[in-house]
Formats: structure tokens, sequence, C-alpha cells
């Protein structure tokens, strides 16, 4: 399992990297997944999220960089600390290091947090 976790992992990287975040939900989150960033409440669902993603996204005027800085696994977990950068209508310029930490199961995230300095 281990070994597929790594390849799992590398394989979401790598679509999000290539801007293929979409995809990347439909292959790797679970229908039920639940996703909280720092302290606020938790998104719950896949429905829920890709909404809130696709609102993101829709409002990036331009794409720079997204690149893993730091990948570290365990037993049905995964962290990943990003760094991305891009221009946002609503924020501005945009250079962020954030961790995810994400929850395994059956192949699929089930829970994701996100750390980041607000």
């Amino acid at each position: 399992m281990f070994c597929s976790l790594i390849e799992k992992v590398s394989d979401l990287n790598d679509m999000i990297i290539e801007g293929k975040m979409a995809d990347a939900l439909e292959k790797y989150y679970d229908t039920d997944v639940e996703i909280q960033e720092n302290d606020l409440a938790p998104v719950c669902g896949l429905n829920l999220y890709r909404q809130k993603i696709s609102q993101f996204y829709e409002a990036v005027t331009d794409w720079r960089s997204a690149q893993p800085v730091h990948v570290a696994f365990g037993e049905g977990v995964t962290m990943v600390e990003w760094f991305q950068e891009y221009s946002h209508r609503e924020l501005g310029e945009k250079k962020v290091m954030f961790v995810a930490i994400q929850e395994w199961t059956q192949g699929k995230i089930i829970r994701e947090k996100i750390y980041y300095k607000s």
C-alpha cells in the first residue's frame, strides 16, 4: 500500500502542477471528502469542494507556479508543502506557502486539512 500511496500522491501533485485540478479531484478525492482550511468550517462533500475550487480558479488571471516543496508519507496519510504564485482578481498578486495533510482510504482522499498563514 505504501508504494501505491507514493505513486498516487506523486500523480496528484503532477496533475495540480499541470493545472488539472478538476481531474485530480475526480480521480483522487472521495465523494464524501471533508476539507478544512486552518480553523474555518470544513467543506463536506466533493460537490461543494468542487464548486469552491471552481470559483477560486475562475478568478485567477495568471497562474505562474505550483511546486511541491516537501512531501512526506505515513500509513494512510500524506503531507505536501506547496509554493504557489498567481494573480487573482480579488486577492491580487499572491505568493503562498501552505501544507496539505491528506488522509487516504481505499485509494482516495477522505479528509484534507490545509494550513497557511492568514
